[in-house]
């Protein structure tokens, strides 16, 4: 049996969130309308000047690529999301990619997890290694053009599920099992391992993270601590 891994992606390996950036591209390329941009403004800069919450910033982004994905080629998205991971890639955080490193010459199986969609983060996640990928898949219909529906939107919002069908599938044991994650959305996964990391986390996952004596990582500038 393997030893196995899950990983956050956004925010947590990724310095910033694939879907915003596959957003920005898609506007950029003419693919998305020139003002959609404008259905998450107001939420971008509320959060810059912390009058809001990034999660009410990416609930915007999102609405925004429901609202435009539909009749898009997936050919299209795929190529423009190809091309964002070859810019973006490198621009990871330093705990998280060495972690990786380690983790690979252990011989662990590495799961990743993320609320982008899951086109462009097999290209993200294939650059480190990951054997396993799970994000949000929308539905493709005639002549492969998403519907602009998504499909088991249940599983990706539930980590504690997809670390219940990693055992089932996969042969690996939670024994010496680690999670990496960022937000309170993590908390069902990062109950289930051996060594849950809470890294960069926002406010409520440090709360809880302090509360269950789990890891707390910092990677500010150049500096990596823990608390």
């Amino acid at each position: 049996m393997k030893k196995v891994a899950f990983f956050d992606i956004d925010g947590t390996v990724f310095r910033s969130s694939l879907l915003i950036e596959l957003v920005e591209a898609l506007i950029e390329e003419g693919i998305f309308p020139k003002n959609a941009h404008e259905a998450y403004g107001n939420e971008f800069e509320r959060w810059q000047n912390r009058e809001s919450t990034y999660g009410e910033y990416i609930a915007a982004v999102v609405r925004t690529y429901m609202q435009n994905i539909k009749g898009v080629h997936y050919g299209a998205l795929a190529d423009v999301g190809r091309k964002v991971v070859v810019s973006q890639s490198k621009r990871v955080y330093r705990y998280t990619r060495d972690l990786i490193t380690r983790l690979k010459a252990e011989d662990y199986y590495l799961v990743a997890i993320s609320q982008s969609p899951k086109t462009i983060l097999d290209e993200f996640c294939k650059e480190y290694g990951f054997d396993k990928v799970y994000g949000r898949i929308y539905e493709i219909g005639p002549q492969d053009r998403f519907t602009g529906t998504m499909v088991e939107a249940h599983l990706v919002e539930n980590k504690a599920a997809i670390v219940q069908r990693v055992l089932q599938k996969e042969e690996v044991s939670l024994e010496e099992s680690i999670g990496v994650g960022d937000t309170e959305g993590d908390i069902s996964l990062l109950d289930l391992v051996a060594q849950p990391i809470c890294f960069n986390p926002n406010n409520t996952l440090f709360t809880h993270a302090r509360r269950e004596g789990w890891k707390v990582v910092v990677e500010r500038k150049d500096v990596i601590y823990e608390l």
